[in-house]
C-alpha cells in the first residue's frame, strides 16, 4: 500500500476563487497646445551616397563646467601639516629633555660648590682655633693631689 499524497486537495475541501477587481480608469492628461517656438524645426541632411536623413535638430547638451581642482589634494595638505606638527612636538621634547639634563647638571654643580665652600669654612675655623684668639679663656690643668679629702692644687 502506498502512502497517501498530501500535496493535493481532496474534492470535499472548499475552494475559494478570487475575482480581480477592475481599477478605476486613469484620467487622461489635459492636452496643452504647444507654442510654435516650442517645436524644433525639421532638418534634412543629404549623405554622400544619396540618402536623405530627416530629423529634428537638437542642440548637444553641454556638460557643466568642471570646477578647477586644486594642484594639491586637501588630504595631502592635512597629512603634511600633521607631519610638520609632529616634527615640532618632537623637537620640543628633545629641547625639554636637554633642558632637564642641563638643569640637573646645574644643581649638581651648585651642590659641589656649596660643599667646597662649606668645607673651606670649616677648615678655616679648625686651623685658626689652634692659635691665640682674642677673648678666649685659657685654662691650664695641672696634676691635682687630693689627700685626706683635702685638695692640694
Amino acid at each position: 500500500m502506498l502512502p497517501e499524497n498530501t500535496g493535493h486537495r481532496h474534492a470535499d475541501q472548499a475552494v475559494t476563487i478570487h475575482q480581480p477587481t477592475p481599477l478605476a480608469p486613469y484620467p487622461a492628461a489635459p492636452i496643452v497646445p504647444l507654442t510654435p517656438g516650442g517645436v524644433p524645426s525639421v532638418t534634412s541632411i543629404v549623405l554622400p551616397d544619396g540618402r536623405v536623413l530627416t530629423g529634428y535638430a537638437i542642440d548637444p547638451t553641454r556638460p557643466e563646467p568642471v570646477t578647477a581642482k586644486p594642484l594639491v589634494s586637501r588630504t595631502a595638505v592635512n597629512i603634511a601639516l600633521g607631519g610638520i606638527g609632529f616634527g615640532a612636538v618632537c623637537g620640543g621634547l628633545v629641547l625639554l629633555t636637554t633642558f632637564i639634563a642641563a638643569l640637573a647638571a646645574l644643581v649638581q654643580q651648585l651642590i659641589i660648590l656649596a660643599a667646597v665652600i662649606f668645607g673651606g669654612w670649616i677648615a678655616v675655623q679648625v686651623f685658626t682655633a689652634t692659635g691665640q684668639s682674642k677673648g678666649a679663656t685659657t685654662v691650664n690643668i695641672r696634676k691635682a693631689v687630693i689627700k685626706r679629702n683635702h685638695f692640694h692644687g
